[in-house]
């Protein structure tokens, strides 16, 4: 029987910049820079790595650094070169085009040029949001609870989950921004091709993405 990648997914819907798993615990995803630490001078770099430590040891909450690599795309660059060959009049300066896009072309397919994204994935639950008596009930009674798997999170209990996922959010970004790091809360459409490019690399590294529906852009 085929299986399709959903079914494989922990992921139960995508709202507000905010994933839903299929417990209804909800997890936000930060975008983050990089630093060329070897660039920088020694004194430079003992301020990230102290700044970086003081970060993970205020954190009460675990958190996940996701680094993802993948064989850039050069797709729309080419065809920037090809646009210009093709409106090049004078036929050496349009040879020496065509030569240069040849050369992109084998230069990348050789040496496998990749380009890397660091995510940070910052979690809530709905065990924090209900309180400690929710938990006790849920050790107590686990059959009832294991009822309610796969309904839909209610939505008090979401905007309360969110509003406390942003508040994390914020105090990640602010934490890492002292490390001198740029820090982007994905959006909705970005958190759908993120992970529609991660399971389909091939596609993504053609330049092709999904098409995502009007209603989810807002």
């Amino acid at each position: 029987m085929d299986l399709s990648t959903q079914q494989f997914l922990k992921i139960k819907e995508i709202r507000e910049g905010v994933l839903i798993l299929d417990n209804n615990d909800i997890r936000g995803v930060l975008m983050v820079s990089s630093i060329n630490l070897a660039l920088k001078s020694e004194q430079t770099q003992s301020a990230i790595i102290y700044a970086f430590q003081n970060f993970l040891n205020s954190l009460d909450f675990f958190c996940q650094i996701i680094i993802q690599s993948r064989n850039i795309n050069i797709t729309p660059y080419l065809d920037t070169i090809k646009n210009l060959e093709e409106k090049q009049t004078n036929e050496l300066l349009k040879i020496q085009i065509s030569s240069y896009g040849e050369f992109i072309k084998e230069l990348v397919k050789e040496e496998h040029i990749m380009t890397k994204n660091f995510y940070v994935v910052v979690p809530y639950t709905l065990i924090e949001a209900l309180g400690i008596g929710s938990l006790v009930k849920r050790s107590i009674f686990p059959k009832l609870f294991n009822k309610n798997k796969g309904q839909s999170i209610k939505d008090e209990d979401f905007e309360k989950c969110k509003n406390q996922l942003w508040q994390r959010m914020e105090f990640v970004a602010m934490g890492l921004k002292r490390c001198g790091l740029d820090i982007i809360p994905l959006t909705t459409p970005e958190l759908i091709e993120l992970f529609w490019t991660t399971h389909h690399p091939s596609q993504a590294e053609m330049g092709y993405y999904p098409e995502i529906a009007p209603e989810l852009l807002k």
